[in-house]
């Protein structure tokens, strides 16, 4: 299943690089997924829509415009969604099942984006809304199975997906490393419904409880954990400045597939230009340091989200593990381009 070649490199250097070594569709790969497809292109229109709402429309929730959150949603929705189809084109064992799985993933991805934008127009909160008013109770219930049909769609792609090479071997290890970030990041979404209730104001000026939050708050009095989520938080994502936040882990878990990819997408075209990259072992060996040092950034981030520590105020020990983590990054990469080099020497001096 051969996949892009570096047209710049060598016959001797091919060698190196293997029969597949390009993020792109294989030949012989099956179309993009239509339905995710057609879904990011819908989140697309709303993250669209959402960002001239912003401008127009001045409701505001928790500080925030009512729009704001549609546009992340629609903009995370429709990276992922692209990638997912991505995916889901290569030739792969299971493929029914998967086009099925991708299906249910952007139907239902459709429909739990589409209630948050229609409580953004009601200027009410999508999510823990536990208002009683018909609307919200219909919403809320299609919400709470939608969410966990996202999770199991996704899982079940992971555990086909997860024992079987489809490219080349660094974008493989990207694959199925992302695949697994996405899903740890998914479950960590679940622990936000265990942060303890709160009152809040909507747009509308109406006192509205939510049974759950982001934000994570230790030792603190009743009526500051009340109102966490009001506090005022961190420019465009609202991230917590006064406490953990569990959308931060969130984040980073689903997005890590799209890093992975793009890592090894670079180190493929920046073999053109260093020879010590060309070998295939050389740069799936990068990819894996770099996705072990991206869950390690997920593992420390989840840990100051859950000891009620904010982003940018982190302790001794937080630094302490984000050092370590730079350090074994660079060192680890250091050594494998030692070793990429002495493999290289050695091809070249046997030809």
């Amino acid at each position: 299943m051969p996949t892009t070649e570096l047209s710049t490199v060598t016959g001797r250097h091919r060698r190196h690089l293997g029969p597949r070594n390009g993020i792109g569709l294989a030949r012989g790969g099956r179309r993009p997924h239509r339905p995710l497809l057609w879904s990011a292109a819908a989140m697309t229109a709303l993250a669209a829509f959402s960002l001239g709402a912003m401008v127009v429309d001045d409701r505001t929730l928790l500080g925030e415009s009512v729009w704001l959150k549609t546009f992340k949603f629609g903009v995370a929705f429709a990276v992922y969604e692209v990638t997912l189809a991505w995916l889901l084109s290569l030739p792969h064992k299971g493929s029914r099942a998967t086009w099925w799985l991708g299906a249910v993933f952007a139907a239902t991805g459709a429909v739990d984006v589409g209630f948050i934008a229609l409580q953004a127009a009601r200027g009410t909160f999508s999510h823990f809304n536990s208002a009683d008013d018909p609307v919200n109770s219909i919403g809320q219930t299609v919400f709470a199975s939608g969410v966990p049909g996202l999770f199991l769609a996704n899982l079940l792609i992971v555990v086909i997906l997860s024992w079987q090479r489809l490219v080349d071997r660094p974008t493989a290890r990207a694959i199925h490393a992302g695949l697994a970030l996405a899903v740890a990041g998914m479950a960590l979404g679940y622990l936000m419904g265990f942060t303890g209730g709160q009152l809040v104001r909507d747009a509308n000026g109406r006192v509205v409880e939510l049974v759950a939050g982001h934000t994570v708050l230790r030792d603190a009095p009743a009526a500051e954990l009340a109102v966490r989520d009001a506090a005022e938080g961190m420019p465009l994502t609202h991230w917590s400045t006064i406490g953990g936040d569990l959308r931060i882990p969130h984040f980073l878990g689903l997005h890590g597939i799209q890093i992975l990819l793009l890592a090894a997408f670079v180190l493929t075209h920046s073999a053109r230009r260093h020879a010590w990259l060309r070998p295939e072992s050389t740069r799936a060996a990068l990819v894996g340091i770099l996705a072990l040092a991206y869950t390690g950034l997920l593992a420390v981030s989840f840990s100051q989200a859950m000891r009620a520590q904010s982003l940018v105020h982190p302790d001794a020990a937080t630094l302490i593990s984000y050092a370590c983590l730079v350090a074994f990054a660079l060192s680890a990469t250091l050594a494998v381009r030692r070793r990429g080099r002495r493999l290289v020497a050695g091809t070249q001096t046997v030809v």
